[in-house]
């Protein structure tokens, strides 16, 4: 990232003023051609957003007939339902927005609910569950057709046969995969800035949650929000290129499941948008029989603890969560210091989800 002299601004936003940061986004792939920094990125501005008016139309006012795709992330202290949402990184190709919640307010977040919840907007994230706990609980938004490539990268590894469920892979590993980023990672750097970095901001946050509060942003602040989400469209069209029919929907289904998972309410999520139905290929060969058609309906499901028991779920050291994940093939979350404490989340396959929430429920039984 460098300090930018010039006066251009990305032209879907008239309003932004000139940025001071710009970063280089990857630009997407083309054929197998070794990453250049000239010719594979593009060097964009970065807009600190403080109102609705310097965002992009086209994202304030969703439309079928305008559909695109956009990097996305979340930032806040400590983030969750009760930890405040500060910042919210948006990643299109020609610009960076980093949406400030501070500044700007309810009004400003607010003006993105649309967006945030539209279908002709693809939202690509890595592990969107507590970003969308975060603006369910917060702002009243059903963060709704995301790409999450956590979820998306767990599925191209059980297609090759080399994963098991409730393996996530962090952000920084992900980048680091040549499959997905890897060498353009390092060239998009801006000279100087440590491959640790993001690491070094984690010890940071530990040290002060506030780190995302602060006014005006310093420019590790920008660079690291920026980080976050100018990777990401590229990371999309080589991940998308590996997903077979059947993973899609599994991606899609499990995107709207995550985002979800600790958005716990009193009617089972009957006010968010419905789940993606199983493909129609697949539902005939269920209505006639055909064998090998094992794509089965995933759910959500949320198992309450009693006070005092979870401590029998979890088991010394996490051995007896281990073990559960081992026997089901389904995804298992506990809300941890950030809550909800007295859940466990489970997201799978319907036979995988009940037979997870039956051992965990027959540990909590006194025998």
């Amino acid at each position: 990232m460098a300090s930018s002299s010039s006066s251009s601004s990305s032209s879907s936003a008239p309003t932004t003023p000139s940025p001071s940061f710009t970063a280089r986004i990857p630009l997407p792939p083309s054929g197998d051609s070794p990453p250049n920094v000239e010719s594979n990125s593009a060097l964009v501005p970065i807009h600190i957003v403080t109102t609705a008016s310097q965002l992009p139309t086209e994202f304030l006012e969703p439309s079928p007939q305008h559909q695109f795709i956009i990097g996305f992330d979340c930032e806040g202290e400590d983030l969750c339902r009760t930890g405040a949402l500060c910042l919210i990184q948006l990643a299109f190709p020609d610009a960076i927005y980093l949406v400030d919640a501070i500044e700007g307010g309810e009004a400003l977040i607010k003006a993105c609910k649309p967006a945030l919840e539209s279908n002709f907007i693809t939202k690509v994230i890595h592990d969107c569950k507590r970003d969308s706990e975060a603006l369910y609980f917060q702002f009243d938004i059903k963060l709704n057709n995301v790409m999450d490539t956590q979820i998306a990268y767990a599925l191209i590894d059980e297609q090759e046969g080399k994963r098991k469920r409730d393996d996530n892979i962090s952000f920084v590993d992900l980048l680091a995969d040549p499959r997905f980023c890897g060498s353009i990672y390092i060239v998009c750097l801006h000279p100087g800035i440590s491959y640790d970095e993001k690491e070094e901001v984690r010890v940071l946050l530990r040290q002060d949650p506030k780190f995302w509060r602060y006014r005006p942003f310093s420019e590790r602040m920008v660079r690291t929000a920026t980080d976050d989400v100018r990777f990401l469209l590229y990371v999309y069209h080589r991940m998308m290129v590996n997903l077979n029919e059947r993973s899609l929907w599994h991606l899609a289904v499990r995107g709207a499941l995550y985002c979800r998972c600790f958005c716990v309410n009193n009617n089972d999520y009957a006010d968010w948008p419905s789940l993606p139905p199983i493909p129609v290929f697949y539902s005939l060969l269920d209505t006639l029989k055909v064998d090998g058609n094992d794509l089965e309906e995933e759910i959500l499901s949320v198992v309450d603890i009693p006070r005092g028991m979870m401590g029998r779920v979890i088991g010394r050291r996490g051995a007896t969560i281990l073990t559960i994940k081992e026997g089901c093939n389904a995804e298992i979350v506990i809300g941890g210091s950030k809550g909800p404490p007295d859940k466990v989340f489970i997201i799978g396959p319907v036979k995988q989800v009940l037979k997870a929430a039956a051992l965990i429920r027959g540990r909590i039984i006194d025998i």
